[in-house]
């Protein structure tokens, strides 16, 4: 009998292949780092080809650890980076371009030209979403214009669009090309309150009809993998975005329930049920996750830069060996020293959206050492994920409610900066057992979808807590800190940064 159920976790710098017991239990892990590119200021790409690659190597060899052959799993779940925009020739399956990723930045000058037409009142009605480089549409676009030939083609049915889902689907399945609600909620072309590609924002965006997949429910049928790929053909059964997922593995499934992933970036969304509540202070509404064509939708505020910061001290300024360094690296900071680092490296994301400022750091002085700097890289991640519940309050109606945040993902591994994260925010957060809930929550979408895994109910039961950080700053000195953050984010907000192309 067929029992274990296999995860694709396909994040911005590494793809995961993770492999579930029928207990939820992770039966093995494999990983496989992938490289970014940064062509020009703002600018972010990935090789489609090296993603390819790497889901292939990192389930070959999570397969091969566990001593589980690929007849013996029941189903297999893709969770992805979203946003990150492929288009391929579907003759040949050819990406004709490198992957625009998420952070890039390219398209700002479009958007505000877009803005400055009037678009914008009708991209958030539609998609819940802004105009913002961040979304796919604008990538799409430029990928038409700046490759020669591509609009044509695009228009004549040669080509096809994918965020990663689709991506990995298509070169899985041999040719199926099929997205989930969630990824399909993060272009800025679905209409999220009728669940339907949206014609005037095709329009608006000048993107053809005929470049985009079909979309399904998170949980269902995205058809099997080639037998020649693993062995045995995998019946492919769940799909959603990467924080979507997250916020399934988390058990977010009552209304009110917050998460916060700390990956690359930081991303918390708020599950607000069956309603889709528009935003009074730049947050997302967008899809939570859709069951049997009935959406469930959440709040979103996003932070570009989490994660990517420690990597900053580490591969950009040499500070440390390893990320794990950071948090007792931090702990030995002067805890009183003023230092804030706001790392807007790729510009703001919510609730600011600002594509055009860069980071910095405030408040230099002599003795500021590598301790300094890895406390304000941690405490920014803090800063930030403050701004972003605090901006959820005021936009749910149940906002003045008691709040514990459960948080995930590789910076949720760190004690101070889960204790730190705590002080700030002057709330509860609750670390899980499984911390791994990206791939945990496909992992139980297509283990559902098979009978292996119960129904939701049962799942958010079994849910299990790590451990629980309490708050334990004092509210004068909280508000003090916030107080410097908010001032060192008004400044960097009144400077600029050009978005410079390459160089000729």
């Amino acid at each position: 009998m067929s029992t274990f159920v296999l995860a694709i976790d396909q994040g911005t710098t590494s793809t995961r292949a993770m492999l579930f017991r029928p207990d939820l239990s992770v039966a093995g892990l494999a990983q496989a780092e992938i490289a970014q590119t940064y062509p020009a200021s703002g600018w972010v790409e990935h090789d489609p080809e090296g993603i390819w690659a790497s889901v292939l190597t990192t389930v070959r060899a999570v397969l091969a650890r566990a001593d589980v052959p690929a007849a013996s799993v029941a189903a297999l779940g893709i969770t992805n980076q979203r946003e990150t925009t492929v288009i391929w020739d579907r003759a040949t399956g050819a990406p004709i371009h490198p992957a625009l990723v998420w952070q890039d930045r390219r398209t700002a000058d479009l958007c505000a030209n877009l803005k400055a037409a009037g678009h914008e009142p009708l991209v958030t009605a539609r998609t819940g979403l802004i105009l913002d480089p961040y979304f796919s549409a604008t990538k799409i676009a430029w990928l038409l214009d700046f490759v020669p030939g591509a609009r044509g083609r695009a228009e004549r049915g040669e080509l096809a669009f994918g965020t990663i889902d689709s991506w990995l689907l298509w070169r899985l399945t041999g040719g199926l090309h099929a997205t989930d609600a969630t990824n399909a909620a993060r272009t800025a072309l679905f209409d999220i309150h009728r669940g339907v590609w949206d014609d005037d924002l095709l329009a608006v965006f000048g993107i053809p009809r005929a470049l985009l997949p079909e979309v399904r429910d998170c949980a269902g049928d995205f058809g099997t993998t080639r037998a020649d790929l693993f062995g045995a053909a995998i019946p492919i059964r769940g799909v959603a975005g990467d924080q979507q997922a997250a916020t399934i593995g988390q058990a977010c499934f009552t209304p009110g329930m917050v998460k916060a992933t700390y990956g690359t970036g930081c991303f918390a969304l708020l599950n607000t049920g069956a309603e889709a509540h528009a935003s009074r202070s730049r947050l997302l509404t967008t899809i939570a996750y859709q069951f049997g064509g009935q959406r469930t939708y959440a709040l979103e505020g996003s932070i570009f830069v989490a994660g990517a910061a420690v990597q900053w001290l580490r591969d950009g300024l040499g500070l440390l060996r390893d990320a794990a360094e950071s948090g007792p690296l931090a702990a030995r900071a002067d805890p009183d020293a003023g230092i804030y680092l706001v790392p807007a490296f790729v510009g703001l994301g919510a609730p600011h959206w600002e594509p055009d400022v860069r980071g910095a750091l405030f408040g230099l002085t002599r003795d500021t050492g590598p301790e300094a700097f890895a406390r304000a890289a941690l405490e920014s991640v803090c800063y930030q994920t403050h701004d972003l519940l605090a901006a959820m309050r005021a936009d749910w109606p149940r906002g003045d409610a008691e709040t514990v945040l459960r948080a995930d993902g590789g910076m949720a591994a760190s004690d101070w900066t889960m204790q730190r994260l705590a002080d700030l925010l002057g709330l509860p957060v609750d670390r899980p057992v499984v911390r791994e809930t990206t791939a945990l929550g496909v992992a139980y979408l297509a283990g559902w979808t098979v009978g292996v895994y119960p129904e939701p109910e049962a799942f958010a039961r079994a849910w299990r807590l790590e451990r629980r950080f309490g708050p334990t700053l004092s509210s004068a000195d909280r508000a003090k800190r916030l107080d410097g953050w908010h001032r060192a984010v008004r400044a960097l907000r009144g400077m600029r940064a050009p978005l410079e192309g390459p160089s000729s």
